[in-house]
């Protein structure tokens, strides 16, 4: 194999969906030789496309390509302070697009380099939400129509946000994405019952708590959800709060998933150690691309431990199709969430080679690295929004801004 050489790491930026979008591109030496990456933060995008272009061009240069688990550890160790989200993404865009250069050098998709396929496809699960019982049925539904098992119900968005009539906030109070937690709290059981009722015991429920309660109505909520047998309950708690896991293990057996927001390893050990939760469900990039999560899905491993792989809206293509890339080899791999992007004409236009969706299950193409070409000019038809997100700005009845 010739000497294969990084020349140059930028930032491709587009927002064809909605959500911003960042993917790095590492050129090299050989001719049409290059690689794409995740690196998407999408709330501080900017702060992103800094530290790859002004940082880790100049510290890949010259590098061997084919040198992955060296490259990584030189970018997460060369800055001093670790594990954040901004260099974390970084990092996983450029590890990202190292796995890809590495496929299409040896002629083979990535999943072929980790050991082979241990699952021909990958189910996954859809969201769905309605502001009644009447629009969520209809989604549901839909989903169900469409040969997906696995569906997460909510109502009226996480938390029931909004400034509705029923919520009572002081005069003059501040713009926000205002949610009432005791009302919410006692909305879940209600859903829960309403779709079992409706829809039966054949398909699988799950639930977003998205860091909305205390801790110890977390608990409660937890308990109460046990008779409906969910297939787990998403991000009860906020990082901050991870030891509440274990009141939540003591008090009942409802399957707990945890690690959307999680940066340090530190955040997941006591939790896989001591088997407070079910489900890891890390975003990708967030913890420094495909190398670490790897590792991560092996510590899992012998404590019981599946993997579930944050994947939202803003996750790019790029990102989505590295996760079905880990669950198709990933012994202890337990469902993916999926955005259904890949149907959107205009994320159309910008990539092409995306995972595709049939049965309720993902599929990858077989072609090297990630299979997934970008079109740079049709990416840049769609620039990103530095705006802060509306729905980001959370606040309590009061108007005291929490976490969203």
């Amino acid at each position: 194999m010739s000497d294969i050489r990084i020349t140059k790491v930028s930032a491709i930026e587009t927002c064809p969906q909605g959500s911003n979008l960042i993917v790095v591109r590492i050129d090299t030496n050989q001719p049409g030789l290059y690689g794409y990456g995740c690196a998407t933060y999408t709330q501080r995008h900017k702060a992103v496309v800094t530290a790859i272009e002004e940082y880790m061009d100049q510290l890949l240069q010259g590098r061997d390509a084919m040198d992955i688990n060296d490259n990584w550890s030189v970018m997460m160790n060369s800055s001093y302070w670790r594990n954040g989200p901004v260099l974390n993404n970084a990092i996983s865009g450029c590890d990202m697009a190292l796995w890809d250069i590495a496929g299409k050098a040896l002629g083979v998709p990535v999943w072929q380099l980790w050991g082979g396929k241990v699952r021909e496809a990958v189910p996954v699960y859809r969201h769905s939400d309605g502001t009644d019982f009447d629009r969520l049925d209809e989604v549901i539904s839909r989903y169900l129509e469409e040969g997906y098992q696995y569906i997460r119900i909510q109502y009226g968005g996480y938390g029931r946000s909004g400034k509705a009539v029923f919520l009572k906030t002081p005069e003059g109070s501040k713009e926000g994405a205002y949610f009432d937690p005791k009302r919410y709290l006692r909305s879940v059981p209600a859903l829960f019952e309403h779709v079992r009722s409706r829809f039966g015991d054949e398909i699988e429920l799950l639930h977003d708590v998205h860091e909305r309660l205390n801790p110890i109505d977390a608990v409660w909520l937890a308990r109460q959800l046990e008779q409906y047998r969910p297939f787990f309950l998403e991000d009860a708690l906020s990082p901050e709060d991870g030891f509440w896991f274990k009141k939540i293990r003591e008090a009942c057996a409802t399957p707990l998933a945890m690690g959307e927001l999680f940066n340090n390893p530190m955040e997941w050990q006591p939790l896989i150690e001591n088997r407070w939760i079910d489900y890891i469900r890390c975003h990708v990039s967030q913890i420094g691309g495909v190398t670490p999560a790897r590792k991560l899905a092996a510590y899992c491993e012998p404590f019981g431990v599946k993997t579930a792989w944050h994947g939202p809206g803003d996750v790019s293509p790029i990102g989505h199709m590295a996760n079905v890339h880990l669950d198709l080899t990933t012994t202890n791999f337990g469902i993916q969430e999926w955005c259904g992007m890949e149907q959107d004409p205009r994320v159309q236009e910008v990539f092409q080679g995306m995972s595709e969706i049939h049965d309720g299950f993902a599929w990858a193409n077989d072609k090297p690295g990630w299979g997934i070409e970008i079109d740079l000019k049709a990416a840049a038809k769609y620039p990103c929004d530095s705006s802060q997100p509306h729905w980001l700005l959370a606040r309590l009845p009061d108007g005291t801004s929490v976490k969203a």
